[in-house]
């Protein structure tokens, strides 16, 4: 019988995901070897929508290579070999760190062929940054091969693009439109397909211009097909030791317990909310200190902010909250997720949100625990060890863990970027466990705002760069009734579950509130992750969520 598309692609996924682990638990591979032969191959059958024409055989995915450039160390296509580490005390070392904008993490370049780059976020963090990889080495031999002429002789496409790339390093003029045009035959596409591109890459903060990064992708193509200068992926012997035993979440957990501790906190009502760091805290302090009575002036105040002009209220409702409540933890864990805990015994008024009163006894009061978001299985080690009770000395104190809400970004089915997903279960993509569970949060508390609005299951996936359409049309049209993909929730709720059910650290019945709102839409072409961030079209459903979340608690 013949496999359908989808089927295909779920055994491309699941080939990719044991050959990592398996080149994870060696040490160390070629990408372009044999040893690598497996992930290319399974990369190009499942053919992501995220690395849209990837499986091209001349054609150079523009959109997807900005995305990952944005995600890796600057300069990490100039080097041949690529180590993942640990946290190994390179942050004490004359090493200045390299962090990548959109995937905050510390990357050290030791010389012109050796990047290291840290991996303190758990085994989605690993796989996310192998699948990148590999989307770049396969980008990076259709370059060398568009180089060359069916003889193997070197082109003056490929001559004059080293002769420009030369006087952008020496700062020297050079004709741009010359450049692109030569460019152009190098990555298979148009002149006004390169030009467009050129502009975005020079727009980003992160990553060297076009130029220089199609150029050092080829020239370590062509000294590995050429001079047998091989590229290398390593792990160090301590990552691979520390890989799954939650390291660093402990000490992230710790430091809020401890802080909770310090405050006299652990024994009030707690409210741990999975979210941005900063709708919680200006939805609480907008209506403490500008006295909002709405939602609709709410995202006036979130608008303002967001749009970071000079004079916004964002720095005085910080420096407010500070003086109110509020206490901000900076990660120092290595997890790279910032935490705010905000006491409301500590505000000046009674009404925590418009129409919602907070209780009058002190003690009966609630603290939110806020974190920002968690990176795919790093959610379980961190939400796991925030909810184990607080070790000091030989005593062990449970947190009075009222409710977890997680709002999060996701990939949306249906509509688009902005809308709102409401899951009533999670199903966690490749293996059984899937987690039905009682939201609080209906569909109904979210209509008559102008956004889209489903309800359904989510798929928690293996990875963003992960997914085709095929397998996410299978979800959506079968009876799994899929509205979404993430990469977080089933892990959240193994650690809630197991907290509460198994290990009875918090109690039973605890409340549980999710709702997630559209970063891209997958199945749209041109509204993937690679089509670029929400801006300021994720105000509304951002700030509504997190409206909701504290309306919902305490009405």
């Amino acid at each position: 019988m013949k496999r359908t598309r989808a089927q295909e692609s779920r055994a491309a996924i699941e080939r990719l995901y044991i050959t990592m682990r398996h080149l994870f638990t060696r040490g160390s591979y070629k990408p372009m070897g044999v040893s690598g032969e497996s992930l290319v191959n399974a990369l190009m059958v499942l053919s992501p929508e995220i690395y849209g024409t990837l499986t091209d055989p001349e054609k150079i995915e523009l959109d997807g290579l900005l995305y990952v450039m944005e995600r890796l160390p600057r300069g990490i296509e100039e080097c041949r070999f690529v180590r993942l580490i640990s946290r190994e005390g390179y942050e004490t070392s004359h090493l200045s760190p390299i962090v990548p904008p959109k995937r905050k993490r510390n990357c050290y370049r030791l010389d012109e062929q050796v990047m290291y780059v840290e991996m303190t976020r758990g085994r989605s963090d690993i796989y996310d940054i192998l699948t990148h990889l590999t989307f770049l080495y396969i980008e990076s031999n259709k370059i060398y091969k568009n180089s060359v002429d069916p003889k193997g002789r070197i082109s003056l496409n490929w001559t004059m693009l080293e002769e420009f790339v030369k006087k952008e390093n020496n700062g020297e003029d050079f004709d741009k439109e010359a450049a692109s045009a030569y460019l152009s035959h190098l990555i298979g596409r148009t002149f006004e397909e390169t030009v467009q591109a050129v502009e975005k890459f020079e727009k980003s903060a992160n990553s060297n211009s076009l130029y220089s990064i199609v150029y050092h992708m080829g020239k370590l193509a062509m000294e590995e097909a050429r001079n047998n200068l091989d590229r290398e992926i390593s792990f160090s012997a301590t990552l691979r030791e520390r890989i799954g035993h939650h390291v660093y979440g402990e000490l992230w957990a710790n430091r809020i317990k401890k802080t909770l501790d310090e405050l006299n906190l652990l024994k009030r009502p707690i409210h741990i909310i999975s979210a941005n760091l900063h709708s919680v805290l200006n939805t609480i302090y907008s209506t403490q200190k500008l006295g909002i009575k709405s939602f609709e002036e709410l995202e006036k105040v979130a608008m303002d902010i967001s749009t970071k002009a000079k004079g916004n209220q964002g720095k005085a409702l910080y420096d407010y909250a500070q003086k109110h409540g509020f206490v901000d933890l900076p990660d120092e864990s290595g997890t790279n997720i910032g935490a705010q805990i905000i006491d409301t015994a500590k505000l000046e008024k009674e009404e925590l949100i418009p129409g919602v009163f907070l209780p009058k006894e002190n003690e009966k009061k609630p603290v939110f625990v806020v974190m920002d978001y968690a990176f795919g299985e790093q959610a379980y080690e961190c939400f796991d060890e925030l909810l184990k009770p607080y070790k000091k000395g030989d005593k062990e104190e449970a947190l009075n863990v009222i409710s977890t809400s997680i709002m999060g970004k996701a990939g949306i089915l249906y509509g688009g970027k902005g809308d709102l997903m409401i899951p009533d279960a999670h199903v966690f993509e490749g293996t059984a466990d899937n987690y039905p569970f009682k939201n609080e949060l209906k569909k109904s508390d979210f209509e008559g705002y102008g956004l889209g609005v489903y309800e359904g299951s989510m798929v928690t996936v293996l990875g963003t760069s992960l997914q085709n359409k095929d397998i996410l049309k299978y979800f959506m049209e079968s009876s799994w009734n899929a509205v979404g993909l993430e990469m977080e929730g089933a892990h959240y709720q193994k650690a809630i579950q197991s907290a509460s059910k198994i290990r009875k650290s918090i109690r039973s019945n605890v409340k549980v509130l999710y709702a997630y709102y559209a970063s891209d839409n997958p199945l749209e072409t041109g509204s993937t992750l690679a089509s670029g961030a929400l801006g300021m079209e994720g105000v509304r459903p951002t700030y509504l969520i997190t409206y909701k979340i504290l309306e919902k608690l305490f009405n």
